[in-house]
């Protein structure tokens, strides 16, 4: 493999477990990447503990300590940069980003949400889709942009809605997939397969009119 790596800044807000997952396919080889940095806007993240105890560069930044979100932005962008990130990735940050960050890094920021986009955007997707008495569930990896949650999607990962399932079963079958496909699409970014040109995703030398899709109940990558 080039010693020339992607170079990844990771945002967390919790547990750190795509984090985690992305950092395990780094090490091993599996994409041609490494964490630069890991971030949380919480002091007590869990995340930043692992990725210490990985030797990680891990650092918080309070949004509580700064007079303003913009504040607060431009602190964090300012100790992102230093670390010279080629790709920020969202990975359980559960704060909103406002225009000025998500302009500062158009075009090389991803995120990951657990739904089907354009569904359930926002909090408590896996109680949602069973309240709405859905068949698939699953997750959804796309480009930021100001929209929450509305940037063009990259792949998704489907899984059926089992007639037993409670949110908890559901939440981690789709986690599950979650730490396959995230490292998978930063793995296609490093090796020039994905690229974001002009505000869109081009996947092998064309544009993506719509989401990739892996089903993960026996019907493979379409």
């Amino acid at each position: 493999m080039s010693e020339a790596r992607l170079s990844l800044a990771i945002l967390i807000s919790g547990r750190g477990s795509n984090m985690l997952a992305i950092a395990d396919s780094c090490d091993r080889g599996g994409i041609g990447a490494r964490v630069a940095c890991v971030a949380s806007d919480r002091i007590d993240a869990a995340g930043l503990v692992a990725a210490r105890g990985r030797g990680l560069e891990a650092f918080a930044l309070a949004p509580a300590a700064f007079g303003s979100r913009e504040a607060f932005e431009d602190a964090l962008a300012e100790r992102l940069d230093a670390a010279r990130p080629d790709l920020v990735v969202l990975a359980g940050f559960m704060r909103i980003l406002g225009p000025g960050f998500v302009a500062h890094y158009r075009g090389r920021m991803l995120n990951i949400h657990p739904s089907l986009l354009p569904k359930f955007k926002g909090l408590h997707t896996h109680r949602r889709a069973l309240e709405a008495g859905e068949l698939a569930h699953g997750c959804s990896i796309h480009l930021v942009t100001d929209e929450l949650d509305g940037g063009p999607v990259v792949l998704q990962g489907r899984v059926a809605v089992r007639p037993d399932d409670d949110e908890a079963s559901l939440s981690a079958r789709v986690q599950a997939i979650e730490h396959i496909l995230y490292p998978r699409v930063i793995g296609w970014i490093a090796s020039g397969r994905l690229a974001s040109r002009e505000g869109r995703p081009w996947f092998d030398g064309r544009a993506l009119d719509g989401p990739l899709v892996e089903e993960f109940d026996g019907t493979g990558f379409h």
